[in-house]
Formats: C-alpha cells, structure tokens, sequence
C-alpha cells in the first residue's frame, strides 16, 4: 500500500463530532513530545496533501498542539487519526480531564477503529504512564502495536537496551507482545514497515465486518 493521497477532513472534541462518512481508522497516541505529529507527516511524505498547511499535522516544539480528535482522509478510503495523547505537564488539571475523555470516547467507542499506535520514546525506558495506558488497552482488549519513535537519537547499544528493557517489563503482564516498530521521522526508518502493518490491519478490519454482517 502506499499513500497517495492525504486530506485533513476534520477535528472533533466528541465522538459524534467525527466526520460524517464513515471510513476504518488508524490513529496514533503517546506521551507529550513523543514525536506524533513528526511520525504521520513522515508516514504520508510523498502523498499528494490537502490541508491548509505545507505539513499534514502540526508540530512543535511546544509539546502538548494536539487538543483534538484530528481525522485525515487517506486515499479516499480510510482514516489517519491523530489522538491528543498523555502526560501533558504543563496544562491543568481540568485540561488533562478533557482530553482523557476525549481519547477514551473514541478509543472505546469508535465502531471504526481497525487498530491503534502507541509511540514510546526510544530514548528512554519505559514509563509508568506508558505501562498503565497500555495495560489498559490489553484489559480492554483493543488492537494496538508500538512504534518506538526518534530512534536516530540515542546511540545504537543504548537504544536496543531500551527498547529490550520495554519488551522485558511487558512480558510482565503479557505472554506475548505486540508487534513493534523502530522509526525516526528524521530518517524515515520503520516507513515502509509500518504502512505494510496499517495494510494489513486494514485488511483484517474489513474482513471482520464482512464476517459480521453474514
């Protein structure tokens, strides 16, 4: 699969505020300055982008730019859906409320969701918020897979003894882990990786509903 065509269709607070054509979705959450926004603009480099911005989805340097349920149309056909993430310092409480529930609406709620990303910091071990978030989905049972982001950053030994420090925790709680991938938005390493993995998922997504609906 690759990506041709990237549209922003819509930004939504609510469930119900989602663009009105229903298309399967793949999003993306983590941590405060994990590198979200960086990693789809790398995702969908190339594609033909419509949106008002030369860059798909926004980024900063100031973490914490994505206080919405951002929806982008990919090549007619499915949803890119970029999550407001966790971990926010430097808002307020009634801030870090709001956006726990938005994440928590769509994330249980979405009919549509065929799997998610969560993007760990490869620079670093892997932290509580982190291990609670992803516990939670497991308990809750919703297809995720892990992107271990900015992995130009740390020095090679340094960064496969934090991604096997990551995989050593989660196998405290699960018999088997979920697929993983190693990306820098910088390089483009894990691009191809990870579009063959949304193909996929995308492909089990819709065969399901069609099982569904027998």
């Amino acid at each position: 699969m690759k990506i041709k065509k990237a549209a922003f269709a819509g930004s939504s607070t609510t469930l119900k505020g989602r663009p009105g054509k229903r298309f399967p979705e793949i999003a993306f959450i983590g941590r405060s300055n994990v590198g979200k926004s960086s990693l789809i603009n790398m995702l969908c480099t190339g594609a033909e982008k419509i949106t008002k911005g030369k860059e798909l989805a926004r980024t900063s340097s100031s973490p914490g730019k994505t206080i919405s349920v951002n929806h982008f149309l990919i090549n007619d056909s499915w949803y890119l859906v970029d999550l407001p993430g966790y971990g926010y310092a430097k808002i307020s409480g009634k801030q870090r409320t709001e956006l726990a529930r938005m994440n928590n609406e769509f994330i249980g709620g979405s009919q549509e969701l065929a799997t998610l990303f969560v993007l760990l910091d490869s620079r670093h071990t892997l932290q509580q918020i982190d291990l609670d978030f992803i516990t939670a989905l497991g308990e809750e049972g919703i297809p995720f897979s892990i992107i271990f982001t900015k992995s130009d950053k740390p020095g090679k030994n340094e960064l496969q003894k934090n991604i096997e420090s990551v995989k050593k925790s989660l196998l405290e709680y699960w018999e088997e882990l979920p697929p993983m991938f190693v990306s820098s938005s910088e390089k483009g390493t894990g691009k191809e990786e990870i579009i063959a993995h949304m193909e996929q998922a995308l492909n089990l997504f819709k065969e399901a509903k069609k099982q569904e609906k027998k």
